[in-house]
Formats: structure tokens, sequence, C-alpha cells
């Protein structure tokens, strides 16, 4: 039962990530990862597809191996925040406290995004430049 509940938990947050890369508002790379995650304890060859993905394999393998995030995802990140916190401030006129509290928990969001390290592969080619 604890199998099928990862597998579908997998698919949940898969589903999430794919919907976050055409929605701005929607993170698409933390999905991912947690997709991973869920199919390593459910589906290996599910896991292994994530993993061996051109485009969505490397920023969750450089997550697992150094908890680093390239420098162009944390750029696409924190305008991704910035963006939707404009969204809700102009469209919702939300009230002072709801947009102090979407704001601090954007800007702790971002610091974290910020202070994680580069892969190190990203690292060595910008040193061989």
């Amino acid at each position: 039962m604890t199998r099928h509940l990862y597998l579908a938990l997998g698919f949940v947050s898969l589903a999430l990530g794919i919907i976050g890369a055409f929605l701005p508002l929607l993170p698409t790379t933390i999905f991912i990862i947690i997709a991973a995650y869920f199919f390593g304890r459910s589906s290996e060859r599910l896991e292994a597809k994530i993993l061996a993905h051109p485009r969505l394999g490397p920023p969750v393998i450089a997550w697992r191996r150094e908890g680093a995030i390239s420098a162009r995802a944390k750029i696409a990140a924190c305008t991704g925040m910035a963006f939707g916190y404009a969204v809700f401030h102009l469209t919702g006129n939300p009230a002072p406290l709801w947009r102090g509290l979407a704001a601090a928990g954007l800007i702790a969001s971002a610091l974290f995004v910020v202070t994680r390290p580069r892969p190190s592969a990203e690292r060595e080619a910008e040193q061989a430049r």
C-alpha cells in the first residue's frame, strides 16, 4: 500500500511540475525533484526516466548530489516569484496583512534559493573560461 501511495504522489508531483512549466506562478523543478523522490520509493523505472531526461534530469541530480541550483534556475525562480507577487498584488487587491505575509514568504523562499550553491559542473565550466 505504501508503494502505491508513493507512486500516486509521484504522479501528482510530476503533473504539477509539468503544469508549472506552462504557468508562471507554479514552480517546476521542485515538483520534479519531489516526483523523483517518490518514484525512487515506488518505481525505479520511473525514477530512472526522470534522471535520464535531458532537461529534467540534471537539476534533480545536482540537487541530490550537492543541494545545488544552477544560476539560470535561480534567476528563473526569483523572477517567477517577483512576477507572482506582482500578479497577486495587482489583481487581488489583498489586505496589507496578506500582502506582507506573501512578501515575507516569497522573500524567505528567494533567499533559500539564492543561497544554495551552484552545481560543481557549472562552477568548473566557469573557471575553464
